[in-house]
């Protein structure tokens, strides 16, 4: 007899719906399954086995079990199968009756005693499981409130395989020990991340050159580049980066939350409500920033960045394979992993904050009158090398960063704090969901070049001043769409319908770090 149940294969961030065809037929006694399984699958015919006999629920001993996992072209990998496979099994040796298993994904790894186990990535794989008109899904029970994220998702938090015959068959469900949960204990009682709980841009003395610089590359969604002295602030400016972005929308959480249930996290308990902020160490290996790994593919720190920050510090210090990997997911919001003949493709739009010191001792500071640098200009010189050239082309804002001075810790300094400028970013970006309705993508950053051109011009004289500052070679083309994004940025965090030729002038400066006008943008300096 043939019988099909359905689960759920991901490829980096695309689900596929699988069928699980399952056929009890005379032939030689033992269990197959074919249609491309990793060694993970090959032992779930053990698993499943013990589970269905420790269920109360005869194994087909004496027939022969074939299970095909549909399409059978597709690499499958990880034990969430087991469920399926187990249901097929007893669909198909008549246990339960035809029908009950349609509509439906089942999502789980069986124990030898038949209990649930959870399995990472339930979120995409229900999300997934959505798209291709499913709306009904078994799942371990500590995961049921992440498969109720999806909208109009029917879910069934489970203990055991026998309480899903149950309640497929429409019995009575039996009483089962709760799932353990997946997920490990701090061993401290204070993690490093926790001090950037209570920060405010109110906190910082001075810097409004740079303050201003994070307002618009909050607005637009832009890459920043901070250099400076070191204890001039530009940890704090990135730390703080966060505090001024608006909350997540629905979509923006969804896709946050999906991309970490693809990277393994059993906390969750409900959706990001706040943009995430990740600071790695320089010593990141590339595939843990970017994503990839051995066996099951998962997302980096820069994927799981994605609609909030990804702050590198001491950018100079990353290792040049790193720093090179960068250049495509800067530019298309997007990391692709391809392992030999699997490829998997991870969101990364997030902001990316880069930070240096003019040089290896960080006491660099060619204006100041007792310049206490030790480095030699060979060693500045080639300190500063990594972040020049293609990197350099793709960050949006870059600003030095200087030392607070006497006057600006005065009692009448600028204390703005982040909710105020929350406030404005949060109203710039409103705009910009209106201006890009139905479109592929939210932010200005996000606008293809072409397109700026063609819909959203600058003025016939901006325009020629922005070329001219291409042909001078002070500009590349890439760097002038930047400017042209950037423009659109500065025009809606100032409220204008369009950008003038102060938008423009300072989109400018924010773009080759020349010193703002804040007088002319109504700001304090």
């Amino acid at each position: 007899m043939l019988a099909t149940a359905h689960t759920v294969v991901l490829q980096g961030s695309l689900g596929h719906l699988v069928e699980v065809q399952v056929d009890i037929s005379p032939g030689v006694v033992g269990a197959t399954i074919v249609g491309r399984p990793d060694a993970s699958l090959l032992e779930s015919r053990d698993r499943v086995r013990m589970a269905i006999t420790h269920s109360a629920a005869p194994w087909p001993a004496t027939r022969r079990v074939t299970i095909l996992l549909a399409p059978a072209d597709l690499p499958k990998r990880g034990t969430h199968f087991d469920l399926a496979i187990a249901l097929g099994i007893k669909a198909a040796d008549g246990t339960l009756p035809q029908g009950a298993l349609a509509g439906t994904v089942f999502i789980g790894e069986l124990s030898l005693s038949g209990a649930l186990r959870p399995v990472p990535a339930v979120l995409p794989m229900v999300m997934a499981a959505a798209d291709r008109g499913i709306r009904r899904v078994f799942v371990p029970e500590p995961q049921a409130p992440e498969a109720a994220m999806v909208p109009g998702m029917e879910v069934y938090g489970v203990r055991s395989l026998a309480q899903v015959i149950a309640q497929l068959c429409g019995d009575e469900v039996p009483v089962a020990e709760p799932v353990a949960a997946v997920g490990g204990a701090s061993l401290l009682s204070w993690r490093g991340e926790d001090r950037t709980d209570d920060i405010d841009m109110a906190d910082l003395l001075g810097v409004a050159d740079a303050r201003f610089a994070l307002e618009v590359a909050a607005a637009g969604g832009h890459h920043v580049m901070l250099s400076g002295p070191k204890g001039s602030g530009k940890t704090s400016l990135a730390e703080r980066l966060p505090t001024i972005l608006p909350d997540l929308t629905r979509e923006e959480a969804l896709e946050l939350t999906a991309v970490h249930s693809l990277a393994g996290n059993f906390e969750m308990t409900g959706l990001f409500a706040r943009p995430p902020f990740y600071a790695p160490h320089h010593d990141v290996s590339k595939t843990s920033l970017l994503g990839g790994g051995s066996g099951r593919v998962r997302p980096g720190e820069l994927s799981k960045a994605h609609c909030g920050v990804l702050f590198l510090d001491e950018f100079p210090l990353f290792r040049a394979d790193v720093i090179e990997a960068l250049r495509q997911p800067l530019e298309s919001g997007e990391i692709r992993v391809v392992r030999g003949d699997e490829s998997a493709v991870f969101p990364a739009r997030g902001m990316v904050v880069l930070a240096s010191n003019p040089c290896p001792c960080g006491d660099y500071h060619p204006i100041a009158r007792q310049n206490r640098c030790t480095c030699s200009e060979v060693a500045r010189r080639e300190y500063r090398r990594k972040i020049t050239g293609p990197i350099a082309d793709r960050i949006d804002i870059v600003r030095h960063v200087l030392p607070a001075g006497p006057a600006d810790g005065g009692p009448f300094a600028l204390r703005e704090g982040s909710a105020d400028i929350r406030a404005r970013v949060t109203a710039a970006r409103q705009v910009q969901s209106r201006r890009f309705e139905g479109r592929g993508w939210r932010l200005n950053s996000q606008v293809p070049g072409h397109l700026l051109r063609e819909e959203w011009p600058l003025a016939a004289t901006l325009q020629r001043r922005l070329d001219d500052e291409v042909y001078a070679g002070r500009l590349s083309r890439r760097g002038a769409i930047r400017v042209h994004r950037l423009a659109w940025s500065v025009a809606d965090v100032l409220g204008l319908e369009a950008p003038d030729g102060v938008a423009f002038e300072s989109a400018l400066q924010l773009r080759t770090a020349a010193p703002l006008v804040l007088g002319a943008l109504g700001r304090a300096g």
